[in-house]
């Protein structure tokens, strides 16, 4: 018997086509159902044999290389609606046997697995009314059946929730532990036509996340749509997956004939050539049909493709990334550091508490929101409470109405191993577990590394052991190395999802036995970034400035923020309103901070208290706003450098009335906005910063939009605007917009996480003048030559704008010139 994953890495394999389609070419009737009050079409498996039989049988003659068994509904759940559940077990393992039996030993069977009806991951008070363990049993079983009847592969297939994938993934596993053998997983979700997502909101981002932080074997889409309506999240997986990916489409979108009948639109030799287009441009390794599709399409399929060698897979296409429900983050941001949020933490943040100990999950929602909207990229939920018993019900429900709503990744913070379970079984995507230690032995590691990996979540590690918290450089690395052998050595957790908290001390207690701390801290993130390959490092930055006034401890925790960046640190767990850019702190108060970090004085402390006592004393008596004193533009300059959104309007007004509006928009406005790009490009700014910046720029352009004059019914062109996909911000679109739209433009805007076909399909409806794209991350950056090759692809002459922090003219021109040649074939540099 061959390996099907060695046969799906050397050539395209052919699936088999959609059985209810099949069956409707058979006279069937209630008894051959069992009498049956509707058409269940696994109850055929034990009425009707031979019909299944010979759907499979014209399956293969037609050029099939794997069927599926006819289980696609024979969960316990799904067979109970039939009165069948206790025959659970019987059915699939005869589906198996009878497919087996047609595939013969040569070609291969999959053991489908379909959704169960139910939604875990949302809210609604009847569908979302299952645990997550309940559903691994549900699947355990059904995946017991499929391997007992000879199964070669197991297909989840047609997937509307992803915590329901991760549950099926989970009892599949506990079927190969019952049966002593595994069998691969091939994972297929089913997304809506509007907007390319799951029915909970999920993009492909997350799908492909989520599903290889479980390690199976293929990723692919099938079902809800014809296959031109998957060409954006196939090209994405094609371009992304290290595993291989298959599309296994409907045969069109449903339309209802004039008798009232089902009818598939799309015609076998239509099928056939997207599905060959995307083998040869996406690289795509398995295709077959869904809903719809008969032995003709499935002919018209093989005919093009039977025999193709398939496409090698990009090794490293997909960076380690973290997921919400909603979308991924990649773990390691480009500038670092990624930005945790603190404030969902019952043991930090009495708000949280409050709202906690009320059971005001709405509360902890919106704290979770504000923090988002405020540049975090992750956030940490710590729901501990002495007042009560229940930590691992409230971090349950904390993190299904958190992961509902933000696209930010969870870091589930509990040194609990029920908690984490708690979490993990609740959590949609690819979390962070905070953490485990050596504080008491590795007993609760040896509980908690299992759990992460079993989960796919990353991990941070804290450089704890018997002896105690390590403070020097040199026992962080011991312990660190300790842990690593445990975790990655012993339980097989991935190098880069292991992260180190080298831990923080504060240094404004006067205690002598501290005051090195902050060296030893950032020489320890140095040592195990460079002793342990591929791990990261994490901070709560806020602790070593424990106990002094709110303004020193600003320009403390940002002086030792800075300090650990430039020494490898890649997540910081910090409230960004409580730090300030170090190249914006006075340089007398970034002195005196040094002097305290680096221990480079013994009176290093006492001045820099006295400094922030002083400095209190004259602005409560003379407190004076710097910018009294300027011109209005170097005014408006300064608050969007700085951040400062009370009188900006007012700032504009001056503006206007000395320059004017258009002058105002691009000698004052466009500057400063490019200066803080400039500045989080070149690692200056983290991007809570930039996100405030932007804020004073859409209350100063609103003020000024006022003053900028637009003749209505005439325009100079169209200008379709995106956000590229992956990217949530949407701070450059939005002045461009502005700026186009006041300078005779007709303009577009599609919004944000914009697929590239999207894109390419309003250019072409609205008949653009040019295509606008925006990207403030490095990583979703990426999205632009993509959509830079479609264009190429379809022939299509659109002028391309792009824009971002991470965006210059040498980027442009790569990206439009791929061969380092430009010429006029399409494009013509802008």
């Amino acid at each position: 018997m061959r390996d099907f994953i060695d046969t799906v890495n050397s050539r395209v394999v052919i699936f088999d086509g959609g059985m209810g389609a099949t069956l409707e070419m058979f006279d069937l009737t209630s008894e051959d159902y069992g009498g049956l009050a509707g058409k269940c079409h696994e109850a055929l498996v034990l009425h009707r044999p031979d019909v299944i039989e010979g759907v499979h049988e014209s399956m293969l003659e037609a050029g099939a290389e794997v069927v599926e068994t006819d289980t696609f509904q024979a969960s316990r759940l799904k067979l109970d609606e039939w009165g069948l559940g206790d025959r659970t077990l019987e059915i699939n393992t005869k589906a198996a046997q009878i497919a087996r039996k047609a595939a013969g030993e040569e070609r291969f069977v999959a053991g489908s697995i379909g959704p169960t009806g139910y939604l875990p991951a949302s809210d609604d008070p009847s569908l979302g009314q299952i645990t997550f363990r309940e559903l691994v049993d549900v699947f355990t079983e059904q995946a017991r059946g499929l391997i007992e009847g000879g199964a070669d592969l197991l297909i989840i297939e047609t997937a509307q929730d992803i915590l329901e994938v991760k549950a099926a993934v989970f009892g599949a596993r506990d079927a190969f532990k019952a049966a002593g053998r595994t069998l691969p997983i091939q994972t297929s979700v089913s997304l809506l036509p509007q907007g390319g997502k799951m029915l909970l909101g999920t993009d492909i981002a997350a799908v492909l996340t989520t599903l290889s932080a479980l390690g199976v074997q293929v990723i692919g889409l099938n079902c809800s749509t014809g296959p031109e309506d998957m060409r954006d999240a196939i090209r994405f997986l094609g371009e992304h997956s290290s595993v291989p990916v298959h599309c296994i489409p409907n045969a069109g979108l449903p339309i209802q004939g004039p008798s009232g009948e089902t009818i598939f639109p799309e015609q076998p030799d239509s099928l056939a050539s997207t599905l060959q287009e995307f083998v040869e441009r996406y690289g795509v390794s398995i295709v077959g049909g869904c809903c719809g599709t008969t032995p003709d399409h499935i002919r018209a399929i093989a005919d093009r493709l039977k025999g193709r060698e398939a496409k090698p897979r990009p090794a490293d296409g997909w960076a380690p990334h973290l997921s919400s429900m909603i979308t991924a983050t990649p773990l390691e941001q480009e500038p670092r550091p990624a930005m945790v949020g603190e404030r969902v933490n019952s043991q930090g943040s009495r708000r949280a508490k409050e709202l906690l100990l009320a059971d005001d999950y709405d509360g902890i929602v919106q704290v979770a929101e504000d923090q988002v909207e405020g540049g975090a990229h992750v956030l940490d939920v710590c729901v501990a409470l002495t007042e009560r018993q229940d930590e691992d019900e409230q971090m349950r429900q904390v993190v299904k109405r958190i992961s509902l709503t933000q696209p930010a990744p969870i870091q589930v913070d509990s040194t609990e191993p029920d908690v984490i379970r708690a979490a993990l079984e609740q959590i949609p995507g690819r979390p962070i577990v905070n953490s485990i230690n050596l504080e008491a032995g590795r007993d609760k590691a040896d509980v908690v590394v299992p759990l992460a990996c079993a989960h796919g979540a990353g991990l941070i590690a804290l450089t704890i052991d018997e002896e105690g918290m390590a403070k020097t450089a040199d026992r962080k690395v011991e312990i660190a190395k300790r842990i690593r052998d445990i975790a990655c050595g012993e339980h097989g957790l991935d190098p880069e999802l292991l992260i180190f908290d080298v831990l923080t001390f504060t240094l404004t207690t006067g205690d002598e036995e501290w005051r090195p701390s902050a060296i030893e801290t950032i020489e320890g993130i140095r040592r195990v970034k460079a002793e342990l390959p591929g791990v990261k490092t994490s901070l709560g930055v806020s602790n070593v400035s424990f106990g002094v006034s709110p303004p020193a401890r600003a320009v403390l925790n940002s002086t030792f923020l800075h300090h650990a960046v430039e020494a490898g640190l890649d997540l910081a767990m910090v409230n960004p309103n409580h730090i300030t850019p170090y190249a914006e702190i006075p340089e007398e108060e970034r002195d005196l901070a040094d002097d305290l970090v680096f221990n480079r004085r013994d009176d290093a402390l006492e001045r820099f208290i006295a400094h922030f006592e002083s400095k209190g004393e004259e602005e409560g008596a003379d407190a004076v706003d710097p910018t009294a004193d300027m011109e209005p533009e170097e005014a408006l300059h300064f608050r969007i450098l700085k951040r400062k959104k009370d009188g900006v309007e007012d700032d504009i007004d001056r503006c206007v009335e000395k320059i004017g509006a258009v002058p105002t928009l691009n000698d004052v406005l466009l500057p400063a906005m490019k200066e803080v790009g400039d500045k989080f490009g070149a690692g200056e700014l983290i991007l809570p910063f930039v996100l405030q910046s932007a804020e004073v720029m859409k209350r100063a352009v609103a003020q000024l939009e006022r003053y900028l004059d637009r003749i209505e019914g005439y325009t100079k062109g169209t200008v379709v605007l995106a956000t590229v996909f992956g990217d949530v911000h949407d701070i450059g679109k939005s002045l461009v917009n502005t700026i186009l739209t006041n300078n005779g433009y007709s303009v577009v805007d599609l919004g944000k996480q914009v697929p590239i076909g999207t894109i390419v399909d309003a250019a072409k409806e609205h008949e653009a003048t040019a295509i606008g794209l925006s990207a403030l991350l490095v990583s979703t950056s990426k999205q632009m030559p993509a959509c830079v090759a479609e264009l190429h692809e379809q022939r299509l002459e659109f002028p391309l704008l792009v824009g971002g922090a991470a965006i210059n003219r040498n980027f442009g021109r790569r990206i439009l010139y791929p061969g380092g040649q430009e010429s006029d074939e399409i494009y013509q540099p802008g």
